[in-house]
């Protein structure tokens, strides 16, 4: 036994004797019952003897620890399969699932956003008239409109009347710009794009790139007479000389048709579109939800971005497929949210890592506990700051999650176990097949046995996460993305046995002895940062062109008090020609906020004079110490926008947590 298990089961070797007197205990009264049959009592008695001999004891101790949890955790899980499938069989899509929950509360807001909302029936009849609109723009079944803008209580109704006309929409994320945005565009095959008057400057530089792509400005409600691009269809106007009457003119959507296009920030320059079928929006809010013992008059607090799943789908499915009230806001502020919270009275709220961070930054106020919420829902929060957290907002619940937006493994810590993503039983967990498996730490590659296949990990030893992939079964399906090739490329086969299929996760986390998972880091080109995974690679290909063409080295740097991974690049520049304000403003076309990276390191040599490996596992570990090396660093100073020389005082005030980031 390790040094690690042994800490872990000295409780259980203290109840051993307790434990084997209760079970001779109990075999006296069973010989008593079952006198008459003495075998079932060698039977019981052996068995007895198996379990507390050696380490087996160990099993009785883990499940009395974690017997409670695996039957809520079962309960939950049973109750969404079933439900799932019976979503399946009837032919269920969000459509149809919307039509039964409007129908049922009317007059209920379904999202509020400041002082506006939209009631069910309001959201019902503006998704109807988009339906009729679009349908007479001749956009038919099966093709794909862009919508780009920032939250506001129509958004998810813009979608869900393309929805009605089954036309696919594509959620492209706000912050990009440019060649991002037009790859955006492409890869999905956008027919259309609509976009909110706040994008108008965006569309404006990339216009003239998409002649072929009409274009359909939708002016919020706030701002009726915002000026329309040129070249553009004022939406808006146009939507309210439609009928609002039900829309019922084409052949039902089925549950695995695709729904929505969500770009994943898995790769930073070239965004991915994750496939989001009408069943997989189905499952997530419904796995949420009764995860969370939610209920339909809840109100849930979202302030996260609608192109998100964690907001648009998670959050926003809580009002489209469960009938809560879901209040919203443009930006997250963390100033204003508990103060959102409390005047909306909301009963849960969401949160990723960096919320809960930025939250703990404001100064302790009345508002910390004027609230209802009874439930935090998110993913991300910092075994650091869990339970100050926690204690200092009152927050009686926090459902920590993990999952990815195209992926099928995912986790969910029912009882708030402080710095868990989530579990599995030890003793039952064949009945949902995630596995850890070793792989090298720093490129991601999997470790496999003589036989080819995937090496399980124990307990406390980091592996990857896979979960594997069963078309049959909806929890467990891999929609994919748009691209194919990018597909097969998360797909992992052969890990148990022949022929088998797992989707890569991506991540490396590690399981103790109750089953409780933990998250270690990002494998490979990605790392987090601000919530959005960050791809090196294309990161530095951005930075290599902006400084003519120089080797250059991305990677993530960690920071005290600081959820994720900063960004830093390391430039080889020996003749020192690298013009910093050029390149600070080529990155601040070229990528969104939270790709750029923090810290430039100039090289005297090109990275490559070592092998690759070898040269990036050292500036990983040095970091932005200016005290471990010579070589000059720069901090992209973020009122200025410039790169400044990191000095001392400066390095010590980031280290300290002076500077905010």
């Amino acid at each position: 036994m390790t040094e690690k298990s042994e800490v872990r089961f000295e409780e259980a070797e203290k109840y051993k004797n307790l434990i084997l007197t209760s079970i001779a205990v109990i075999c006296v009264f069973l010989s008593w019952l079952v006198r008459q049959y003495p075998l079932l009592l060698g039977i019981i008695t052996i068995l007895s003897v198996y379990l507390l001999t050696g380490d087996r004891y160990q099993w009785v101790y883990i499940w009395k620890k974690t017997f409670y949890r695996d039957m809520i955790g079962l309960r939950v899980l049973l109750v969404t399969m079933f439900t799932i499938w019976i979503w399946e069989r009837t032919g269920t899509t969000v459509v149809t699932r919307w039509a039964k929950v409007a129908k049922k509360t009317p007059d209920k807001e379904a999202f509020v956003m400041g002082d506006r909302s939209l009631t069910f029936r309001q959201g019902d009849e503006f998704s109807n008239r988009m339906a009729w609109y679009f349908k007479r723009q001749g956009f038919k079944t099966g093709e794909v409109i862009a919508l780009f803008m920032e939250t506001q209580p129509e958004y998810v109704f813009l979608w869900l009347g393309l929805a009605k006309l089954r036309v696919t929409t594509a959620l492209v994320n706000t912050n990009l710009r440019g060649a991002q945005l037009i790859h955006c565009l492409r890869i999905a095959g956008c027919k259309a794009v609509v976009f909110g008057d706040e994008m108008a400057d965006a569309i404006k530089a990339i216009q003239s790139e998409i002649p072929d792509i009409p274009l359909f400005q939708f002016n919020s409600p706030e701002r009726e007479n915002a000026p329309v691009l040129q070249d553009t269809i004022p939406l808006a106007a146009e939507l309210n000389e439609m009928t609002n009457e039900p829309f019922n003119d084409v052949e039902p959507a089925k549950p695995r048709d695709t729904l929505l296009y969500i770009y994943t920030s898995g790769t930073t320059g070239f965004p991915k579109a994750a496939i989001i079928t009408n069943i997989r929006y189905l499952l997530i809010p419904l796995g949420v939800h009764t995860s969370g013992q939610l209920v339909s008059s809840d109100i849930i607090y979202d302030p996260l971005p609608l192109h998100h799943t964690a907001g648009g789908v998670l959050g926003a499915g809580q009002c489209l497929i469960l009938g809560c009230t879901v209040v919203l806001r443009k930006k997250f502020s963390a100033s204003n949210y508990w103060t959102d919270v409390a005047k909306h009275k909301c009963t849960a709220a969401q949160y990723i890592g960096e919320i809960c961070r930025y939250l703990l930054t404001v100064p302790p106020s009345d508002n910390d506990r004027a609230h209802n919420v009874r439930i935090v829902i998110g993913n991300g929060l910092r075994p650091q700051i869990w339970q100050e957290f926690v204690d200092r907002f009152g927050v009686k619940r926090v459902l920590e999650f993990y999952g990815a937006t195209e992926g099928n493994s995912n986790l969910v810590n029912l009882d708030s176990k402080v710095g868990a993503i989530g579990f599995l039983s030890r003793l039952v967990s064949s009945i949902y097949p995630l596995t850890l498996v070793k792989c090298d730490e720093v490129t991601g590659q999997i470790l496999r046995n003589e036989n080819g296949r995937c090496i399980n990990c124990g307990p406390y030893e980091p592996g990857l996460l896979l979960g594997k992939i069963d078309p049959k079964k909806a929890i467990l399906t891999f929609a994919g993305y748009a691209d194919k090739t990018a597909s097969e490329k998360k797909m992992v086969r052969n890990v148990r046995v022949k022929g088998d299929c797992y989707f890569n996760t991506g991540d490396i986390l590690e399981m103790d002895y109750y089953g409780y998972f933990y998250f270690k880091d990002r494998t490979g080109d990605t790392f987090r940062w601000r919530g959005e995974n960050v791809s090196t690679a294309e990161v530095e290909g951005v930075i290599s062109n902006l400084v003519g063409l120089k080797d250059t080295v991305v990677y993530g740097v960690l920071i005290p008090y600081v959820e994720g991974k900063a960004g830093m690049a390391a430039i080889a520049d020996p003749e020192k020609k690298v013009d910093l304000k050029k390149l600070a403003d080529g990155l601040k076309t070229s990528l969104p906020a939270y790709a750029r990276p923090l810290f430039i390191r100039i090289l005297p040599e090109p990275p490559l004079t070592a092998t690759f490996k070898l040269k990036k596992r050292v500036l990983m570990e040095q970091g932005f110490n200016i005290n471990v090396h010579n070589d000059p660093i720069y901090f992209l100073d973020q009122k200025s926008g410039t790169f400044t020389p990191l000095t001392q005082k400066l390095y010590d005030d980031i280290i300290q947590g002076v500077i905010r980031l």
